[in-house]
């Protein structure tokens, strides 16, 4: 049976066996010439203005962790609505209560002020 997996246990090995073989590589033929702008904080051409320890907002991970919640929700309506028409009023009822609690859940957001920035 373990005769069945020996060629993807081969390819993983092959794949892990390049990978650290390019990556010694590189450290050892790549140029180490140290400039002033690779030495820079930033090579957006912007000079820093503070340090890069810099804490966040609570509301900065809270509107994060929002927006993928509510995507990921929204990424659950597209296929339903592919099958739209096969699944019939069942699943149209369910995907019906689905809007409202997400709908719910928005106002609920809304309300509490988890978007507001001030």
């Amino acid at each position: 049976m373990l005769v069945n997996y020996l060629p993807l246990i081969f390819m993983v090995v092959f794949g892990f066996v390049i990978g650290v073989t390019f990556l010694f590589l590189a450290e050892w033929l790549g140029a180490r010439r140290r400039t002033a702008e690779k030495a820079s904080t930033y090579e957006s051409g912007m000079p820093p203005v503070r340090t890069a320890r810099e804490r966040f907002s609570v509301k900065f991970y809270m509107v994060a962790m929002l927006f993928i919640i509510f995507d990921i929700e929204i990424i659950f309506m597209y296929p339903w609505a592919v099958q739209f028409k096969e699944l019939g009023s069942s699943a149209f009822i369910a995907m019906l209560l689905f809007i409202v609690l997400l709908l719910a859940g928005y106002i609920y957001v809304i309300k509490k002020g988890a978007l507001k920035w001030d």
